[in-house]
């Protein structure tokens, strides 16, 4: 149990940092860095710990064979080599899922049917027998990672990304990711110590991540199952100790507001709020940003406006309206706005504080900090030495 093992967690691009920083603090060891990805070190109490505790995992794999192969005959005979029973019973189905990035493998679903045949041939001839592959709802899921030659085999521990709360009942269109939402939080460094707005809130997302950072619940908590419950090796007195260990929930004492100007939204926002449990800590509006009273309390913004690709000539309006709000109404607090879009950024008209690049539904966007001061910027720096 306490032996060291390799793990792989996979996450956005932008975002290994913040996901880095969680792994170190659920104790895991040897943490490296890769693109959209870390890999780190621990045992199966750290795997169960990253599946339920950390915001900006879309999953956890567990590697259990890397080999090379220059062709498809390679894969066969290495993937034949393992020994399956050892990792699954005949009597349960499994998935598997390819990524590729290699001049010789340029299929994904031909490696995924050579590895698929590899181990139904390995239990027909071991042991007369052979599992089934199942693509709704399979038991064991796999995933397999080639660049250029070198194959990565993996449990994926997870099963649905992780991303897939568990929360949401409703969503509007296009609505952003739940671990690129908790990962905008993390970034921008709020964790429950004033106010929180977010004007543009679609589904109710952002606040709702919000909310489990204030309160430091875990995001895995809603969630019916992950994919090691039906491991061999499955630990479950373990598993329900994590599980049920709430010694790290903190205490909230401000307020979350989630408006947007459209109803519909809000209906949907209304909807993943109670079912998340969170109405007593979230308060919704159908309203204009540009409409809210001016907050009596310091209010930390983070929001995810419309990028441009549906509300056409409205965006000079609709970031010029951002800008002004934050200057007039927003004295002395922080805004975090996520968008693909440079000319509506130039709208804004205020100088971001940060930069950070990172992507939604693969639209490569910048995520940008505005520290909003009272008065001028002159006046500002000369009182605060700056």
């Amino acid at each position: 149990m306490n032996d060291k093992i390799n793990f792989v967690a996979k996450t956005f691009q932008g975002l290994e940092g913040v996901l880095a920083k969680e792994l170190e603090n659920i104790g895991a060891q040897n943490i490296r860095k890769e693109r959209r990805a870390v890999l780190f070190e621990g045992t199966t109490e750290t795997m169960y710990k990253a599946n339920l505790h950390c915001r900006t995992a879309l999953r956890i794999l567990k590697p259990i064979a890397v080999f090379q192969a220059k062709d498809a005959e390679d894969i066969y005979n290495n993937v034949k080599k393992i020994a399956w029973e050892k990792i699954f019973d005949v009597k349960q189905s499994f998935l598997i899922e390819a990524t590729v990035y290699s001049e010789v493998f340029t299929h994904s679903r031909f490696v995924t049917y050579k590895t698929k045949d590899a181990i139904v041939d390995y239990f027909q001839e071991k042991i007369g027998k052979r599992p089934s592959i199942s693509v709704s709802n399979p038991d064991v899921f796999f995933n397999l990672h080639i660049s250029h030659n070198t194959c990565t085999l993996s449990l994926d521990s997870s099963g649905d990304a992780l991303y897939k709360r568990g929360y949401r009942v409703a969503q509007t269109e296009a609505p952003i990711n739940e671990v690129l939402a908790a990962g905008m939080i993390l970034l921008s460094g709020w964790d429950g110590q004033c106010d929180f707005l977010d004007p543009m809130c679609g589904s109710g997302t952002i606040p709702i991540e919000a909310a489990m950072i204030a309160l430091n619940i875990p995001p895995g908590v809603f969630r019916k199952s992950f994919a090691f419950e039906k491991w061999l090796d499955f630990d479950e007195e373990l598993f329900d100790k994590i599980y049920n260990d709430d010694s790290g929930e903190k205490k909230f004492n401000h307020k979350i507001y989630a408006s947007d100007i459209s109803s519909k939204a809000i209906s949907v926002a209304d909807a993943n709020i109670k079912n998340a449990g969170f109405t007593k800590y979230i308060s919704t509006q159908v309203i204009d940003f540009a409409d809210i009273p001016q907050p009596k309390e310091r209010t930390f913004i983070i929001t995810n406006p419309p990028y441009g690709e549906r509300i056409g000539g409205d965006i000079d309006n609709l970031y010029g309206m951002i800008g002004t709000t934050l200057k007039h109404k927003y004295a002395d607090t922080d805004a975090w706005i996520i968008s693909s879009n440079k000319k509506g950024f130039d709208k804004i008209g205020l100088k971001p504080n940060d930069k950070i690049m990172l992507q939604n539904a693969e639209i490569d966007c910048q995520y940008r900090h505005y520290h909003l001061f009272p008065g001028k910027l002159k006046t500002y720096k000369s009182a605060t030495n700056g």
